[in-house]
């Protein structure tokens, strides 16, 4: 790997900057863009939700982007809808990687995937629902 593709490769992760700047690979350009998408319609959504301005969110038209985050934002339990995104993001890659696994942009690829299996495998049930516990006693202030 080239000293450019490796710098780029350090660089990976599954937070894409909000300005829109070349990374110097199309592959990661496209998948942040899918992701800054999906974060910016998720964001919207949630604004709506609760009822907050939503004119600093910038709009997406991409309506397939826009789709998983209204069925995501529907789920009654958070670990559903953060599963079902994880899945969406998942078929995201698999649309938009290279078919040559011998490039960079593939490279690129198999370390988003290793990032998202990482990120789901810390979710767990039973620490989410005592973190949730926890939080909602200290805004009600009925710390024990």
């Amino acid at each position: 790997m080239s000293e450019k593709y490796a710098r780029i490769a350090g660089t990976l992760s599954l937070e894409p900057p909000v300005e829109d700047k070349p990374t110097g690979s199309s592959f990661l350009d496209a998948w942040y863009k899918k992701e800054r998408d999906l974060r910016f319609a998720l964001a919207g959504l949630r604004a709506l939700k609760m009822k907050k301005d939503v004119k600093n969110i910038p709009s997406v038209s991409d309506g397939e982007v826009v789709q998983a985050a209204r069925t995501a934002t529907g789920m009654d339990s958070p670990l559903s809808a953060e599963q079902f995104l994880n899945e969406y993001r998942l078929q995201v890659l698999d649309k938009i990687s290279p078919l040559d696994y011998f490039t960079a942009d593939a490279v690129f690829s198999y370390g988003l995937r290793l990032m998202l299996t990482e990120r789901m495998r810390k979710f767990n049930r039973d620490e989410g629902l005592a973190s949730y516990h926890k939080i909602y006693d200290d805004i009600l202030g009925e710390n024990k």
